[in-house]
């Protein structure tokens, strides 16, 4: 099971994702943005949070063009698994690998504290460890998390049951509560909030282990 961690200017969650992942046994390699390639084997690739290029244009515009960024979209376009956390989000729909935006706050500030999340379904390797309608406690940390998407959008997200969260007490502003979402394939997952910041009881909680021992379980060979 290999994990490839990749790295912006201004990624600050990376060694927080790395650690994320070997916290399940996941094995991980740090990719440089400027590198064009993953390495060999690459089961998942984590884009982490932060502020990428200093959130200049959109956030996440300038990292979604970054060298790697082909390699990326060819290893999600082949079957791959993605993991976007914040920032990572931002980019994944940069990308256009998840279908949405995700605008400034509703209440124009930064929002940084523990959050309750409702899991809205188990069918994804992110989500498996779980049963719909569980709640977890997650960290969010963002300026930009209002998921924003149209009508027509929403109800396809809605009626493949593609939303894998949603805000119990909505921090942002997000249409329908959305906290998180996964391409059609279910191999691609973007969240506002932090599961690599909830993997230890002792930095107050560990609510987020689940999900990556769902991966880990999910990429474990047969």
């Amino acid at each position: 099971m290999k994990a490839a961690v990749i790295t912006f200017p201004g990624s600050n969650c990376d060694r927080d994702l790395a650690g994320g992942f070997e916290a399940a046994g996941i094995e991980v390699s740090r990719v440089w943005h400027k590198d064009t390639e993953l390495p060999a084997g690459t089961d998942i690739v984590g884009i982490p949070g932060g502020f990428s290029f200093g959130d200049y244009l959109r956030c996440g515009a300038i990292a979604a063009r970054s060298p790697i960024s082909s390699a990326v979209l060819e290893h999600a376009q082949k079957g791959g698994y993605v993991l976007g956390i914040c920032n990572g989000f931002q980019v994944l729909t940069e990308f256009g690998l998840l279908p949405g935006v995700l605008m400034r706050n509703a209440g124009l500030k930064f929002v940084c504290r523990r959050t309750a999340l409702s899991v809205s379904t188990a069918d994804s390797a992110f989500t498996q460890g779980w049963k719909p309608g569980d709640t977890v406690s997650i960290p969010v940390a963002h300026h930009d998390g209002n998921y924003t998407a149209d009508a027509e959008t929403l109800a396809r997200l809605e009626g493949e049951d593609r939303v894998a969260f949603r805000y119990v007490d909505n921090p942002n502003g997000s249409m329908g509560d959305i906290a998180g979402i996964l391409s059609a394939n279910r191999r691609v997952l973007g969240m506002m909030p932090h599961p690599e910041r909830a993997i230890d009881r002792a930095q107050g909680g560990d609510d987020g282990l689940a999900l990556f021992r769902a991966l880990a379980g999910a990429l474990a060979p047969a």
